[in-house]
């Protein structure tokens, strides 16, 4: 279930064994990332969703000083080359690993979990008839904009979609809250050492939840942006 094992390599330089670290440990020099490497053994972490934030800033601090290309100004092209494109590659760990709901994005695109496409765009079956009725309230709220009606009946409508969007914005709290506890599980399992099905079933889960808090997501923002133009 976890793919940060450590893949025996080759230093380019002296040719030494080694682990697959930033560094080869016989002679120091800065070494390519073996093909696959996630962004998880980037930080020398396993898999987990829980991370200490505190302790992911204080490693992405350690490693941006040893890997700053201002370190290799004296090496060569290659080491120069290696360093920049390492900094990179931390920087977009970095981004990717800091929040809770990227974390698990990353974790399955990098699986070949992240499935999107038509589930995204279509509303949670639960929800199905509260959406409804937000549709036909954004849809009344564009007429009667457009029609110069009543300030009073305007009013009445924004406040109406206020308390919906309010209503919306508690869903998608729920909906983090079942993705951390999905999150929970899968650290637990990979602890348990658990099989690939296993993972795989889990990171479907997420994935599901995923793509109910991105529909949510997008209909608060529609309602907010609906709403201020009003």
């Amino acid at each position: 279930m976890d793919a940060t094992t450590k893949t025996e390599v080759v230093c380019w330089s002296c040719h030494a064994a080694h682990s697959g670290g930033h560094f080869c440990a016989a002679c120091g020099k800065i070494q390519p990332l073996p093909r696959g490497t996630d962004y998880f053994v980037l930080f020398g972490l396993p898999q987990k969703l829980w991370m200490d934030c505190a302790e992911l800033e204080k490693l992405f601090h350690q490693l941006s000083w040893k890997l700053h290309p201002d370190n290799f100004v004296r090496a060569s092209e290659y080491e120069r080359e290696l360093s920049l494109e390492r900094s990179s590659q931390l920087n977009d760990a970095y981004r990717a690993l800091r929040d809770p709901v990227s974390r698990v994005e990353y974790l399955l695109a990098h699986a070949g979990m992240r499935k999107e496409g038509a589930a995204k765009q279509q509303a949670p079956p639960e929800l199905l008839e509260e959406v409804f009725e937000l549709n036909e309230s954004l849809d009344e709220l564009r007429l009667v904009r457009a029609s110069s009606r009543d300030g009073a009946e305007l009013a009445a409508l924004k406040q109406r979609l206020d308390v919906e969007e309010k209503k919306f914005e508690a869903k998608l709290r729920e909906v983090d809250e079942e993705l951390k506890r999905i999150a929970r599980e899968w650290d637990t399992a990979l602890d348990a050492g658990a099989d690939a099905q296993q993972g795989m079933a889990l990171m479907a889960r997420m994935n599901d939840v995923l793509n109910r808090r991105s529909y949510i997501r997008n209909l608060v923002a529609n309602v907010q942006k609906e709403l201020a133009e009003a």
